[in-house]
């Protein structure tokens, strides 16, 4: 019978073991900035301009949000930090940051980018898995015309792709075509070196053909080991019953289904867009159901662990939690091949570090890029820490519990 060891979130000393006085004193400093609203929101406004129009900020930046939340600018800067995560045995989800630049040369580059990202990550032992979006090498427009092409046809999802894919006219039969060969290349590559390649989740109004050109890839990859992942973000309130439905392809086609469970990044924007259009939300309408829907997506994936390797990627202590007690009542080790947890590097070092310290398989999503390129994601995580009822406030108590633990020392 395997023993297994008591996972506690509130162990602060196992949470920021990796991190100095210093480090922890700092990350005190930004995360209380980061509980007035009104500077996250002028700040937000402010920096991406600053940037934009040259001002010298960017020494600014990268000493106090960029250090917290991502890797470095290149990829040996972070290695560092990689190299550091290791020794703590956390691993490592590398991001190039690279969002919103149209344009094929931009795409091609892209591409080559995510390449060289696996072809690096496949000579490190710390690094399994690497984050791509289809955005960054499709056009945005494309993708919604897709969507709602898809959306104006009956049947399943690949149905609906197929005759969406017929009806466009050949300049765009191509261009998407092109996009289908940049994929293709980033997924074989991910085979080759053994790395898995997470696909992001987009807003819903461009999501579907993400859906389908994922799934053709699982179709292509996943037939003797999980190398690509879909994304699913459970504040949609259909991603559950898309998750089954999935599921039910992947036995269809014998492969393993790969998925990537999230709560989701774009509910403001999907909300607005939907009022704006007059179509039905596509957001749950309360957090208790968005936490429902997870956890049972979660039930659902370890129920069926032969055939679906599942990535807990979540802040939320009880989800984290659930999937390592799921996994102790079948009798199976927490260090499961089909089974990977992973937070964002700067956040929930408390789940991170005490799930690596009891053996689970863990990583920390690790982006990295030109300041100029990561700036969107910086801001983002801004935004989401500012919630007073969230993240900030758990941060600081963490962080305050540690720095009076070892004052006491």
């Amino acid at each position: 019978m395997e023993s297994y060891p008591v996972i506690s979130f509130d162990n602060t000393e196992f949470a920021f073991e990796y991190k100095s006085d210093k480090q922890l004193k700092k990350a005190r400093f930004l995360f209380s900035l980061m509980g007035k609203p009104w500077l996250v929101k002028l700040g937000t406004r402010l920096a991406p301009w600053s940037v934009n129009v040259g001002l010298p900020v960017k020494g600014i930046i990268r000493n106090t949000i960029f250090s917290q939340f991502v890797g470095g600018e290149t990829l040996d800067e972070t290695a560092k930090v990689a190299k550091k995560l290791a020794e703590y045995h956390v691993q490592v989800i590398l991001d190039y940051g690279v969002e919103g630049k149209e344009g094929e040369d931009n795409f091609d580059h892209a591409c080559d980018e995510f390449i060289r990202v696996i072809d690096y990550a496949g000579t490190q032992t710390n690094i399994p898995f690497m984050s791509v979006k289809v955005t960054g090498f499709a056009r945005f427009g494309l993708l919604e015309k897709l969507d709602t092409l898809m959306n104006s046809h009956e049947g399943t999802l690949m149905k609906r792709y197929l005759k969406a894919i017929d009806s466009l006219p050949a300049d765009e039969k191509e261009e998407w075509h092109r996009v289908r060969s940049r994929m293709i290349r980033v997924c074989e590559t991910g085979a080759a070196k053994n790395i898995g390649v997470l696909i992001d989740a987009e807003e819903t109004w461009i999501q579907d053909p993400v859906d389908a050109l994922t799934i053709l890839m699982m179709d292509t990859y996943n037939k003797e080991k999980v190398v690509v992942y879909n994304t699913l973000q459970h504040y949609r309130h259909d991603r559950l019953k898309f998750l089954k439905d999935s599921y039910e392809a992947a036995l269809e086609r014998k492969f393993i289904l790969g998925a990537k469970l999230v709560r989701g990044a774009y509910m403001e924007k999907e909300r607005k867009k939907a009022e704006e259009k007059g179509y039905p939300s596509p957001i749950q309408p309360d957090k208790e159901s968005t936490d429902r829907d997870y956890n049972a997506a979660v039930e659902f994936c370890i129920e069926h662990i032969d055939r679906i390797a599942l990535m807990v990627a979540s802040h939320n202590e009880q989800s984290n939690l659930l999937a390592a007690q799921l996994l102790q009542k079948k009798g199976l080790p927490l260090n499961h091949p089909h089974v990977h947890w992973s937070q964002l590097y700067g956040m929930s070092d408390n789940i991170t570090f005490n799930l690596a310290h009891a053996g689970c398989g863990v990583s920390k999503y690790l982006p990295f890029g030109p300041i100029k390129d990561v700036l969107s994601y910086l801001m983002r995580r801004a935004q989401e820490n500012t919630s007073v009822g969230g993240q900030t406030g758990r941060e600081l108590r963490l962080i305050k519990k540690e720095l009076e633990r070892r004052n006491k020392k």
